[in-house]
């Protein structure tokens, strides 16, 4: 098992990283993601490391897959984005960059965000991140 000082997934798990937390679950734990592809782009990963989906437990995926529904309808509901992609890569030649599995949140607003898949990651603005990781982070929709 890779410990904190391996992962940064894991060492924001274990709080040795920041990260703006936005759900968080016993198994799961959903943030605003640093190089956003839209307004609103949230990461969800499983607590306990796992390197991709092809390794994480069934347990651990159906909870970080319940968490990112989750944030996937408060980005709907509380951004007003029209739709959601739900992305995960499994591997270097599906763009997985860091090697704990992970969901991406990516709301979609139609004629409006811009993305064409693969993006290409850039730094956001701290404090629009900030703003929308508020948004996202109250409690759970009824």
């Amino acid at each position: 098992m890779l410990t904190a000082m391996d992962c940064i997934f894991c060492a924001i798990v274990a709080g040795d990283l920041p990260a703006l937390r936005i759900a968080e679950t016993e198994t799961a734990l959903a943030f605003m993601d640093i190089n956003p592809a839209t307004r609103g782009h949230a990461l969800v990963i499983p607590k306990v490391h796992s390197t991709d989906v092809l390794e994480i437990s069934q347990a651990d995926l159906e909870h970080t897959m319940v968490l990112a529904r989750d944030i996937a309808a408060r980005a709907v509901d509380r951004l007003g984005a029209d739709g959601v992609n739900i992305l995960n890569s499994c591997g270097v030649a599906a763009w997985q960059t860091v090697f704990h599995f992970h969901i991406h949140v990516v709301p979609r607003y139609l004629g409006r965000d811009g993305l064409e898949l693969p993006w290409v990651p850039t730094a956001g603005d701290p404090a629009a991140i900030a703003e929308v990781g508020s948004l996202l982070s109250a409690p759970p929709l009824g």
